[in-house]
């Protein structure tokens, strides 16, 4: 059995530092870097990038929504072929500094409310896949567990990741709890870690309607905001290693 550990990292912005990107990256195979609409900008881009590369990390990018003061997590109404030019924008702005520095992109994932209203809005989902499967379709598309962007996603094509977050809590529908509702953010590594092995062997599972559904984990998703971040990251790994779950990246 093995699993790949992602984080979202590069969110930082001019003088203000974001995340413990330095402390967690040993521990993960992964990296989601934000592309300067919801976070970033373009030194820090740079450093990230040259940072995975240091620590043979595989790079993804991390489109959001243009909401810089809202970190991406405000929902945005804006139309299909909006939310395309967004991501080819985002996924090429970074692409640039991975080519350059001598990488390549292994993934996309899309960050924040993008990433939660395309699990359900399947026009939204179609849009984001779209526009990665025109820009590259060798890339492979991050989704939640069971979502309309993994749907999406197959239908152009594309390989698809399922993901799951052992630090968040899930509604029966396989949807994040939304943050500031009680119960949306785990604190306790312990329980962290046991989540880890436990969406490893067991997956999620979706509750709609009468009808229940068990889907496979591809690609936990570990915050690197969170205060205690490095130290979660490595008791996660500790964890798996320690039940015999192999840490790979995706593309491995």
């Amino acid at each position: 059995m093995s699993i790949d550990l992602n984080c979202d990292m590069g969110e930082s912005f001019g003088r203000y530092q974001l995340g413990h990107d330095a402390k967690i990256i040993p521990f993960v195979t992964s990296i989601n870097i934000a592309c300067g609409a919801h976070a970033g900008d373009p030194m820090v881009m740079k450093r990230t990038v040259e940072l995975a590369l240091a620590h043979k990390v595989k790079i993804g990018a991390h489109p959001g929504y243009p909401d810089m003061q809202g970190f991406g997590r405000r929902k945005m109404n804006l139309t299909p072929d909006e939310v395309e030019a967004y991501i080819l924008f985002q996924i090429g702005a970074l692409d640039a500094f991975v080519r350059v520095a001598g990488g390549s992109l292994q993934h996309i994932k899309p960050h924040g409310a993008l990433y939660n209203q395309a699990a359900k809005n399947r026009s939204l989902a179609d849009a984001i896949a779209h526009a990665v499967a025109a820009y590259n379709n060798d890339l492979i598309l991050i989704g939640l567990a069971g979502s309309a962007l993994l749907e999406m996603g197959k239908k152009y094509g594309l390989r698809v990741a399922a993901e799951a977050f052992p630090d968040r809590g899930y509604q029966a529908d396989g949807t994040l709890i939304p943050r500031g509702l009680p119960g949306a953010v785990l604190d306790d590594v312990e329980k962290i870690s046991e989540n880890a092995v436990r969406l490893c062997r067991k997956g999620i599972k979706i509750i709609q309607g009468k009808q229940e559904e068990n889907y496979s984990v591809d690609t936990l998703c570990i915050h690197s905001d969170h205060p205690d971040a490095d130290t979660t990251a490595k008791a996660i790994s500790d964890s798996l290693a320690s039940r015999l779950i192999k840490v790979k990246a995706l593309s491995k």
